[in-house]
């Protein structure tokens, strides 16, 4: 006996990246350059991204988390110039 399966024309459609956005809409939420975010993924600084084809999604939990825990009590004073 085999069963066969059919595919349901009414159903609504998946909506496999509702919990991700795009390199777009992460710099513009995080007021940077999509270059700022392409330079963070080369040097693995970023928060975690996933590629479909050309395009980078981020997880919006993973980016919580990533801001998470760049969070500093105390900011690190940088020094400019010379002592």
């Amino acid at each position: 006996m085999s069963e066969t399966m059919t595919l349901d024309h009414e159903t609504t459609p998946l909506n496999l990246l509702a919990d991700w956005i795009s390199r777009d809409q992460l710099a513009q939420e995080l007021m940077i350059t999509t270059d700022t975010l392409s330079r963070w993924e080369a040097r693995r600084e970023g928060p975690p991204c996933m590629r479909v084809g050309r395009k980078v999604f981020y997880r919006r939990t993973s980016v919580e988390q990533w801001l998470l825990s760049r969070e500093q009590s105390q900011p690190i004073r940088q020094r400019r110039g010379r002592r």
